[in-house]
């Protein structure tokens, strides 16, 4: 062995042995199933099934991207990506400008947006993990000799037992719009991006989704890597090196129905595909259907055809990620070409958005006017486009500037097929179509609140408190003459500060503890200070 390698990998050895961290150090709780909760969620969906009369409401469609930031196209940012498709939904319903996530992150979003909770409320406030440091000694190698930036290792770092990784996850105890929809009578569709749960009872044939094809995992491969109908960048941060190793195995392997199966086609294209299948098949019933669409998430593969439409672009990584966009957008056109060929426009419910704003540390993209991106509480990682269309109940051409959020998908869709929502659970959306109708005045939320561990957040009419207990830092921002979050207000704005601050206090109280660890922290600096996100 080489003298030098032998006393590195020694003093390893040496120096794991001085870290050995007890899981009382930072221990978690089993998670446990909410056992009342269940029992009103029975009771709830045992109602609707008994009703019998609750089919003649409209279809409804959600359709989300993954990692779009508001500004990556030409809907709200003339220099943006040109979207007509995305553009022509928008044309025939509302936009929102000042739509809202419930994190910064994937999986907790989605949690908030199928539930119409805050996702705090019921201990999904972390991105679920299915890999931990599984000893002392792989947590020094990896935080001392492996280049792991923008992320940070956790200190001190816990690992759960397997059995509790494996049950991450949408708690079982939760009501989703699938769950509704079904008892309800509605066929339901799911197709692309799961991220609610890599293990039993979390999988989507657990939650009554009728028909799923996608993948369990955050991400996975857009068509095998050796394709030669896509065009592929490979980005050296530590996250995306994982995910060109781990390929379509695992929780990225593509399913169909709970069985694995191979996929050849691009997916963004194939999610469309099996989305306007599944139109097709329902014309005659009504349906929920879910598009999660993976795109532009990391990894980035474009389609030849797309990426040829970019070649006034010298950036390979930015003209990647632009074709991207271009094969969402062309894949949301095809869904709204099927459901006007299955005369269904009329008759259903669309929706368009993303989990969270863009994820600027790929490089590909700034989020325009907006600063940050995903993974931080900035408007670049919170703010996130919103369309709602309904042809022939909404009128089109509607621009809603009020602050609104991803949870008002919940309660708007569950209004709109006029089921009465679940009573003995506290929902945080707000159906919207009183508000782009006009016969509700007044901002749909006084105000809107997001937490991850140390980080908070309150955005209150045009002002935003950001807390980071963690590195004690505060800002106060004025979103209407600040939108790039630059001039600090606290100083002048005191009472403004305490009176926030006591907002989120009261909102804390109707939260619970995180149900499990997270691995990673985010560094960035903004303005010449490091800043921390846990995630």
């Amino acid at each position: 062995m080489n003298p030098t390698l032998s006393t590195v990998v020694l003093t390893l050895l040496l120096s794991a042995g001085s870290l050995q961290v007890s899981r009382a150090q930072q221990s978690y709780p089993p998670i446990e199933t909410d056992s009342a909760a269940l029992a009103a969620k029975s009771r709830y969906l045992s109602g609707l099934k008994e009703s019998g009369d609750l089919n003649a409401g409209p279809n409804v469609i959600i359709i989300l991207a993954d990692d779009l930031g508001k500004n990556d196209i030409s809907l709200y940012d003339s220099n943006g990506v040109y979207t007509p498709n995305i553009n022509g939904l928008a044309s025939g319903g509302v936009v929102f400008t000042e739509a809202y996530t419930t994190s910064a992150v994937c999986n907790p979003s989605r949690a908030g947006m199928l539930t119409g909770r805050y996702p705090q409320r019921f201990g999904n406030e972390l991105q679920i993990m299915s890999r931990y440091p599984r000893n002392s000694f792989e947590f020094f190698v990896f935080k001392n000799f492996v280049d792991t930036r923008p992320l940070q290792l956790i200190e001190p770092w816990y690992s759960p037992p397997e059995e509790e990784i494996r049950k991450q996850g949408l708690p079982e105890s939760e009501i989703s719009l699938f769950e509704i929809m079904h008892a309800a009578g509605y066929r339901v569709g799911c197709f692309g991006k799961w991220h609610l749960g890599y293990h039993e009872p979390h999988l989507p044939q657990n939650r009554d989704i009728d028909d799923f094809y996608g993948f369990y995992e955050a991400f996975s491969l857009y068509a095998p890597v050796h394709s030669r109908e896509v065009v592929n960048y490979r980005h050296r941060i530590f996250q995306n090196r994982r995910i060109w190793r781990q390929k379509r195995k695992g929780p990225s392997a593509i399913v169909r129905n709970g069985e694995v199966i191979e996929e050849k086609g691009y997916l963004t294209t194939r999610i469309a595909e099996e989305a306007c299948r599944f139109i097709r098949e329902n014309e005659s019933r009504p349906f929920f259907l879910y598009v999660p669409f993976n795109a532009p998430h990391t990894p980035f593969q474009a389609p030849v055809s797309c990426y040829e439409r970019f070649s006034g672009e010298g950036n390979r990584n930015k003209r990647v990620y632009d074709a991207m966009i271009a094969a969402l957008d062309d894949a949301v056109g095809r869904i709204m070409a099927q459901l006007k060929e299955s005369g269904l426009e009329q008759n259903t419910l669309v929706f368009f958005s993303s989990d969270n704003g863009g994820a600027t540390y790929t490089g590909a993209t700034d989020n325009g006017d907006l600063k940050g991106g995903k993974m931080t509480w900035f408007e670049g990682g919170l703010n996130v486009p919103l369309i709602l269309k309904w042809e022939g109940e909404i009128d089109p051409g509607q621009v809603c500037r009020d602050p609104v959020s991803l949870m008002d998908l919940f309660s708007t869709s569950v209004s709109a097929c006029r089921i009465p929502p679940p009573g003995e659970v506290r929902l945080d959306g707000v159906d919207l179509l009183p508000f782009v109708r006009g016969t509700e005045k007044g901002p749909p939320h006084v105000d809107l609140f997001w937490r991850t561990s140390f980080d908070k957040t309150v955005r209150e009419g045009r002002f935003k408190l950001m807390v980071n207990t963690r590195d004690d830092l505060m800002f106060l921002y004025d979103l209407e003459a600040d939108v790039q979050e630059s001039h600090d207000l606290k100083k002048e704005h005191p009472e403004i500060v305490n009176r926030l601050l006591g907002r989120l206090a009261e909102w804390e109280k109707g939260l619970i503890p995180p149900l499990w660890p997270g691995v990673m922290e985010y560094e960035e600096e903004f303005d010449g200070v490091k800043m921390r996100f846990a995630f």
